[in-house]
């Protein structure tokens, strides 16, 4: 399953380094109008790799649009798929193909009350979230924090338009110690929302610290930018006994780029590790998975049982279940 996407010719306008790892990028589409876009949207971007090969990423949009054009951020991954640094290689003046705005990540401003959670890269959605709560929140009185935290001072990139947005709920936080995130929620209302985005180890003890506070699971919002793993991206191998199939799925590919070239008939919609679709029964394993999704529970990873096809990987050999059945 896919959906139809509008795609259009934009220009890169300007860039800029918001932190050593993290360019920003303001894309002007055909036409000089940029669609409006609402908290938690996002564009699909068409980038060219080094090797040749297309990918299609998906970026959040960064803050208010101007009419004219987007803005959207993207970190440099040296040992990614190549997305990233396709982008880095960019000047003013470039063209590229990008859809109309998209949003799986809506802001609800009905709440009592609001935390936003944000981790690296993962603040790229929650910058437009805090500078409308903002504003919502001194002139209704509803009660607005956010956590952001950063390997270092450096990459908290966003943090004075944060501030500037919410001023001392803005609570930053450097290094590997970790968050208390259960403090954090207990001082939210009942009934208030929680909105994150992030590296998937701080997402999941969200979500722990979340359902041991016994708060409401649709309460609890997030998206994830793409988890680098636990493990080092490296090509790995897949059998499929019902296709007679033994396939290798490359550094650069997901598990679900190389199923489809293969032939081999997936579901998919997210492509980030969220809805599940893609999932998929593991016979075996002769290595270790590495989820990288957000979906399956503690329990199903440790299991080994079933693998989101679109994000997650593996080292060694897959055995895989497909839905194909041959006639009877």
């Amino acid at each position: 399953m896919k959906s139809d996407l509008q795609w259009m010719q934009a220009q890169v306008v300007a860039l800029r380094d918001v932190t050593p790892t993290v360019r920003e990028f303001e894309l002007r589409p055909d036409g000089g109008f940029a669609e409006s876009h609402e908290p938690g949207a996002h564009l699909q971007v068409q980038v060219l790799t080094a090797q040749g090969k297309a990918q299609t990423r998906s970026y959040s949009l960064v803050g208010e649009g101007d009419g004219q054009c987007w803005r959207i951020a993207v970190k440099r991954l040296d040992d990614g798929r190549g997305g990233s640094l396709a982008m880095w290689r960019l000047a003013v003046g470039d063209r590229l193909q990008v859809s109309a705005p998209q949003n799986h990540f809506p802001l609800d401003l009905s709440a009592p009350g609001y935390l936003l959670v944000a981790g690296g890269i993962g603040i790229t959605p929650l910058v437009l979230m805090a500078q409308r709560l903002g504003a919502h929140a001194r002139r209704t009185g509803v009660p607005v924090k956010m956590l952001y935290g950063a390997r270092h001072a450096g990459e908290l990139g966003y943090l004075s338009h944060l501030q500037e947005a919410l001023g001392e709920g803005v609570e930053a936080h450097e290094g590997s110690a970790p968050i208390d995130f259960a403090a954090a929620i207990a001082a939210l209302p009942p009934g208030g929302q929680l909105y994150t985005c992030g590296p998937v180890p701080m997402l999941e003890a969200v979500k722990r610290a979340w359902h041991a506070a016994g708060r409401a699971i649709e309460d609890l919002r997030f998206e994830t930018f793409g988890s680098s793993g636990r493990l080092a991206t490296q090509s790995f191998q897949v059998r499929i006994p019902r296709h007679d199939l033994a396939i290798t799925v490359p550094a650069d590919c997901t598990l679900l780029e190389a199923l489809d070239a293969a032939g081999v008939q997936t579901l998919s919609d997210c492509k980030r590790g969220e809805c599940g679709l893609c999932a998929m029964d593991v016979i075996a394993v002769d290595g270790e998975i590495d989820h990288r999704d957000v979906f399956l529970s503690e329990h199903e990873k440790k299991s080994t049982t079933r693998i989101c096809a679109c994000v997650s990987r593996a080292v060694g050999t897959l055995t895989l279940d497909s839905a194909y059945r041959a006639d009877s």
